[in-house]
Order: structure tokens, then sequence, then C-alpha cells
């Protein structure tokens, strides 16, 4: 299933403002007709003590990545795609520049859609693999 619409790199990055993904550095770069990509830094807001990638912002990465291009799929108007479940691999250490994450569809379906998420470190290397699982679920509208 491609995307409802063409994609607005502008508008994903409007949408993150104030948010934790503006907090952490996250920015939206590119889209395809069935991938989303963003950037995240590794510095002081995404590094655990040990001077290393925390796995955590790589976990925020990946659903930012999953949750975002699932809801591409979606009438917003009506429906939106939220996190069920997530898992993530952590392969390589990184401990400076910048990771990329690229999200693809495994499965989109009526009530659920799986994505995976890689995230790569500036020279292409695996740092992260993730599956995160979404819920259909329609948008509660004001009575």
């Amino acid at each position: 299933m491609a995307f409802r619409a063409p994609v607005s790199i502008d508008a994903l990055n409007a949408l993150s403002r104030g948010t934790l993904i503006e907090h952490l550095g996250i920015v939206f770069t590119e889209a395809g007709e069935y991938w989303v990509r963003a950037t995240m830094p590794v510095d002081p807001r995404t590094r655990q003590p040990y001077g290393l990638l925390h796995g955590g912002a790589s976990v925020v990465l990946a659903e930012t990545l999953g949750s975002s291009a699932g809801n591409l799929c979606l009438d917003t108007r009506e429906q939106m795609a939220v996190g069920l479940e997530i898992n993530a691999n952590h392969l390589r250490a990184v401990r400076e520049g910048t990771v990329t994450g690229t999200a693809r569809a495994l499965h989109v379906g009526r009530t659920t859609q799986v994505w995976e998420i890689r995230i790569e470190d500036a020279r292409g290397r695996a740092v992260c693999v993730s599956r995160l699982t979404l819920a259909v679920v329609p948008v509660a509208h004001p009575a």
C-alpha cells in the first residue's frame, strides 16, 4: 500500500515542533512511495552515561518513523495509527555523529500495521533494527 498522498517533509517536521521528536533533534529528510527517512544526532540529548547512543533514543526514532509512516496510509480525519508494540535489536554502538532511520511497511491492514525500521550510522552500518506494530483506531470526534 502506498501513502494516501505525496509526503510533505515540511509538514512532517512541522508536526514535530514542541514535542520529544524536536527535543531529540529528529528531522524528517526524505520519503518515497512506501518509506520515510529521518535523522537524529548522537549528542548529549541522545547519549547514555557511558557516551554511547542510548537504546531508548533509537526506539524513539524508530517509533517516530513507523507511527508517522503509518498515519500517512490513513485518512487522519477518521483514523489514526498508534503504537501497540515495538522491539529493537541494538547492533552497533555509536558515540558521535548522526544516525539515519528508514521505515518500510511489512503489513498495512484495516486494524493493524507492522513497520520495519532500520537505523544506520554515517557509514551505512546497521545500528538498530526495530519492528513496530500499530493499532488503527478511530479518531474521537467531539460531540
